[in-house]
């Protein structure tokens, strides 16, 4: 496909959107990059398959197999991204991805989270952490996770754009 948004065509642009609508672009960097196109182009019939694609990649359990693909040694939590999915919506703005991430930043729900899991005996073999080991894997679970929220973040500027 195209990357220069001034050598697309009304055929490429309608097969972008339709597989925009098709699910068939599920990673943040390709639906960044096409973003990018339809911004440029101002075309008010690509709003909709863009917002629609996003909320579908959030939803759809992408955006945490792509945290969880940056985070090996301490799998992102689902919790933590739930969380910052109940808390984005009904936020305004065309990206619900950029949304979510950055309400896990702006709200620090990673170190909230992080600690969360940290305390459950279930990490623990079933007994009962103690408050030093409660601290280390909540360090490292926020260590980890940041990283990768941060690595998803640097997609787009500090406006979402």
């Amino acid at each position: 496909m195209m990357s220069n948004p001034r050598n697309l065509n009304a055929a490429n642009k309608d097969l972008l959107i339709r597989a925009l609508r098709a699910h068939s672009i599920n990673t943040l960097p390709e639906l960044r990059r096409i973003e990018r196109i339809f911004a440029e182009l101002n075309a008010p019939d690509t709003n909709e398959p863009i917002k629609n694609a996003w909320i579908y990649y959030v939803n759809s359990h992408n955006l945490l197999n792509e945290l969880r693909g940056l985070t090996k040694k301490y799998p992102f939590s689902s919790e933590c991204l739930d969380d910052a999915k109940r808390r984005a919506n009904g936020s305004p703005g065309q990206n619900y991805c950029w949304t979510v991430l950055n309400k896990i930043k702006e709200q620090s729900l990673i170190p909230h989270h992080a600690r969360l899991l940290a305390a459950k005996p279930a990490m623990w073999g079933g007994r009962a952490p103690s408050a030093s080991d409660i601290n280390k894997l909540a360090t490292a679970c926020t260590t980890e996770w940041t990283r990768a929220l941060t690595t998803l973040l640097r997609h787009w500027d500090a406006n979402g754009r």
